[in-house]
């Protein structure tokens, strides 16, 4: 099947195959793995809903988990419309002014929101839960819970415009597959959470950070990092390329999941590198996240054919922690040694990634590990794999060049991601779309994914879908075995070691402001779980001595390995439960630094290193 597929069709630069109305219901199987016969899936979810009696209250509605107001909901403790009022009118004092690619004085979590429709599904929420109290029917999960999609997602009747104006009137047709399974799950969705332009940074400056925003909230899902923390939203989805869930769940004290490649389906989603890209849930705990991604993930064979590699059924995903005080006896986290950290002086070859950390991170770190092996967990250093060795990573950041097509090398990766794009019509449904839009919206669409190659004057969109079309079959091959290579090296590596998956911290010191700060230090290889295929949880364990900003842990695992990653992150956050379950203070507003409809990146230009697409990163690393 052809990778054009990928894309569904949703929005106009996303293609036009449709999302079935059958989509297929998400996988589960019973604790274990084994196939559950018993229980339909929504009951083994509802199954793993707490007690209402037994939720500690909460000084506002708005701080509860999304899995206790799932319960509360049920109860008949709090209605719908009470849920979604509340997270509306916190958008209306802290997000700011709408349509806004820019500083708006307050969060700008939300670039667009539904408020009609939303209340609408509220209230139709509220009439089901009425009815079952006389029918005693099955309700889905997550029905009546107010979620952010990411501005790259396509959400029906709604422009999705990945971070810039140069798309606006990219309307989409239908719900991208996860936005329907979610409405399938009962959600309510809020609107659209502001992205990096184009998805471009892992930094971010569009939205302010939830704990002061002043600070860089991580990119490129920068609003749904901050929404859910800053309780805008229950909860939100991400998207993923490289480092664009983790960032911002790192850089706002949220828990995200990054999920393995083919877990969920990318249906609908406007692509940055087709064979990485990935859609997951970023909440406040993993247990939320976990709830999330357990209504997404599954096939999606119409639309989606990357699906098919994932376990069906997949494993169930983990709902509730495991009883006893060491959950984690059994389970070996490794700490590479070699997942170098890069710093203003560059990529630290040769230091061990905690050399790198600044003082609060160090005793973060340090604590984290003692409370890992409280719960049973043993915790040790191995070498990990070394992507600086050309030996151990003939892909991600080789420097071999497989071919010259066109007047451009070609790298291992572009050997597999230029194919990809081409595929998909990647460049030629952007040059669709600028065609029947104003001249402005135009120029920046063709700025951005136009190519000049050697030899000519102008940039055009013909001359990148040239050299993505050119690239010959063995060359991709070749790419393709050898990031298949790279994947089995690592592995190697974790079994040589004895180890289950792996602790990191993407970042490693406080993080700066959104006027130039960035990431003063970070994992120089954060595209690298993508370039694997390969899951992380990023879950918070901390927070600075100075202005308090979040730090974050992630669990980072082998392809498909969600349950245990995540179960991990679970039995964590229910002995310290201290780290997620603190709120931010509310912000205050200040004017908006920039008008709400402005083709202008506000953005600084991203550095290279910096950027979510891994042809662009992998060759500032090279």
């Amino acid at each position: 099947m052809s990778r054009r597929a990928v894309l569904g069709g949703a929005a106009a630069v996303t293609g036009a195959v449709a999302v079935s109305a059958a989509v297929a219901a998400p996988a589960s199987a019973t604790p274990g793995g084994a196939a559950g016969a018993a229980a339909s899936p929504v009951a083994r979810l509802l199954a793993a809903l707490p007690a209402a009696s037994g939720i500690k209250k909460r000084s506002r509605l708005v701080d509860y988990e999304v899995v206790e107001l799932a319960a509360l909901l049920r109860a008949g403790k709090v209605t719908a419309t009470q849920v979604v009022k509340a997270y509306l009118d916190r958008i209306d004092r802290f997000n700011g002014p709408f349509e806004t690619y820019g500083d708006n004085g307050l969060y700008n979590a939300f670039v667009r929101i539904d408020r009609a429709g939303a209340l609408a599904q509220a209230a139709a929420a509220d009439a089901k839960f009425a009815r079952a109290r006389h029918t005693h029917e099955q309700l889905p999960p997550l029905l009546g819970i107010p979620f952010g999609i990411k501005d790259s997602v396509a959400v029906k009747g709604f422009d999705a415009k990945d971070g810039s104006h140069a798309f606006d009137g990219n309307t989409a047709l239908r719900d991208a597959t996860v936005v329907h399974r979610l409405r399938e799950a009962g959600a309510v969705i809020l609107g659209h959470t502001v992205c990096s332009a184009f998805s471009g940074s892992i930094t971010g400056t569009f939205a302010g950070n939830a704990w002061n925003k002043a600070y860089v909230p991580g990119g490129s899902s920068q609003g749904s990092g901050v929404a859910p923390v800053a309780r805008l939203a229950a909860a939100c989805i991400g998207e993923e390329t490289g480092g664009s869930i983790v960032m911002p769940s790192a850089a706002n004290g949220a828990s995200g999941i990054k999920p393995s490649l083919g877990t969920s389906s990318v249906a609908g989603l406007m692509p940055l590198s087709p064979g990485y890209d990935v859609l997951g849930p970023i909440a406040r705990s993993v247990r939320d996240a976990s709830l999330v991604l357990s209504v997404i993930l599954g096939p999606d064979p119409a639309n989606d054919p990357l699906t098919l590699s994932a376990p069906e059924p997949f494993p169930a995903m983990p709902l509730t922690a495991r009883k006893g005080r060491r959950p984690l006896a059994g389970v070996t986290i490794g700490i590479p040694q070699t997942d170098w950290m890069r710093t203003g002086r560059g990529v630290q070859a040769g230091t061990s990634p905690q050399d790198t950390y600044d003082t609060d991170h160090l005793a973060a770190f340090n604590r984290l590990k003692q409370q890992l092996s409280s719960l049973g967990a043993t915790v040790k250093e191995f070498p990990g794999l070394d992507v600086t060795d050309p030996a151990n990573d003939p892909y991600f950041s080789s420097g071999d060049v497989l071919a010259t097509v066109d007047g451009s090398a070609v790298s291992p990766s572009s050997a597999v991601l230029s194919p990809n794009r081409y595929e998909i019509r990647y460049w030629d449904a952007v040059k669709d779309f600028a065609a029947t839009r104003p001249a402005d919206q135009a120029a920046a669409l063709l700025a951005q994914y136009g190519r000049r190659a050697p030899g000519e004057t102008a940039a055009s969109f013909e001359s990148a879908t040239r050299l993505g079309g050119m690239i010959p079959a063995s060359v991709r091959v070749e790419g393709e075995r050898r990031r298949r290579q790279l994947q089995a090296n690592y592995q190697a590596a974790l079994d040589k070691a004895g180890v289950d998956f792996m602790l990191v911290f993407s970042l490693g010191a406080q993080i700066g402001l959104r006027a130039g700060g960035g990431f003063p230090v970070y994992r120089a290889y954060y595209q690298l779980p993508n370039a694997l295929a390969w899951p992380m949880v990023s879950f918070p364990v901390g927070y600075d001595s100075t202005v308090g900003l979040p730090i974050a842990a992630q669990f980072w695992g082998p392809r498909f390995s969600e349950p245990q990653i995540v179960q991990a992150a679970i039995d964590y956050q229910e002995h310290f439960p201290q780290y997620h379950n603190a709120a931010p203070p509310d912000p205050v507003a200040d004017a908006p630094k920039v008008a709400p409809r402005s083709l202008r990146s506000v953005e600084p230009a991203t550095p290279p290193e910096l950027s979510n697409d891994p042809l662009v990163a992998e060759e500032a690393l090279r």
